[in-house]
């Protein structure tokens, strides 16, 4: 049996990728004292540190507390969204006005791993994404209902999509990726909704991707930041399976 790769391929963001190792082990910084400190606290320490951000510099932290890797423990997803630094970068660039036909295209969304049995953070990982619009969080159940894993939206132009993470050994490793939407604002649209039912192949929950329809985009909204509303339809286009080998989910070609 054939099975066809879940990624979905975009050019630009690959380029904007960083090079980053499959595991990224947790870590601790040992020049920041971790005691006695709120994960508030703690996280923005060690954000700054990693990301090297300047004490001058406004950015976006936000903290989503789940049960993430099933050991009873509360852990948590840090956003970091640095639009403040991506415009800066932009205004000095060679060419600022491609940079904002692009949505100021590149690595300015990130997040952290917060282990609760280890009570440290992880290293950065990065969402090459627009950001105008920062990294949203949601839980879901695939891997078993006795944790949970972490749905990423971000936003590439006018076009939106979903990253799933599931955590193992320690480390956030992605497991999935499709488009919510694209063309917003154009003739040309397209728009998924997303299912979980029981595994055919493990555990694992598969995921069903339905067609769907878009809203249009108001005269006044900007194409960039605008959320409309996906409505659903019963038609299914695939059907996504985790295959534990791969240690990703795949569907037949």
């Amino acid at each position: 049996m054939k099975y066809l790769g879940f990624l979905t391929v975009v050019f630009f963001l690959v380029a904007c990728s960083e090079d980053k190792p499959k595991d990224k082990p947790i870590i601790d910084d040992a020049d920041l004292p971790i005691e006695n400190l709120s994960l508030e606290e703690y996280a923005k320490r060690h954000i700054e540190a990693q990301l090297k951000i300047p004490g001058n510099e406004k950015y976006e932290m936000s903290i989503y507390r789940a049960n993430l890797d099933g050991d009873d423990k509360e852990d948590a997803i840090i956003t970091v969204n640095r639009l403040e630094f991506a415009m800066n970068e932009a205004a000095t660039s060679p060419n600022p006005a491609k940079r904002a036909e692009l949505g100021f295209m590149g690595n300015f969304n990130h997040f952290f791993f917060y282990d609760g049995g280890l009570k440290l953070i992880s290293p950065t990982f990065t969402i090459p994404s627009s950001p105008l619009v920062p990294l949203k969080v949601n839980f879901v159940s695939l891997a078993s209902n006795d944790y949970q894993d972490i749905q990423f939206e971000f936003r590439i132009r006018n076009a939106a999509y979903y990253d799933y993470y599931s955590v193992t050994n320690h480390t956030p490793r992605r497991v999935f990726q499709w488009k919510k939407f694209d063309g917003l604002g154009t003739k040309t649209t397209e728009a998924f909704s997303f299912e979980y039912a029981s595994g055919t192949a493990s555990n694992w929950k598969d995921i069903i991707v339905k067609k769907a329809s878009l809203s249009a985009l108001p005269d006044s909204a900007n194409w960039f930041t605008f959320s409309p509303e996906v409505k659903t339809t019963n038609q299914e286009i695939f059907r996504f399976f985790y295959l534990p080998k791969e240690l990703k989910y795949v569907t037949k070609k």
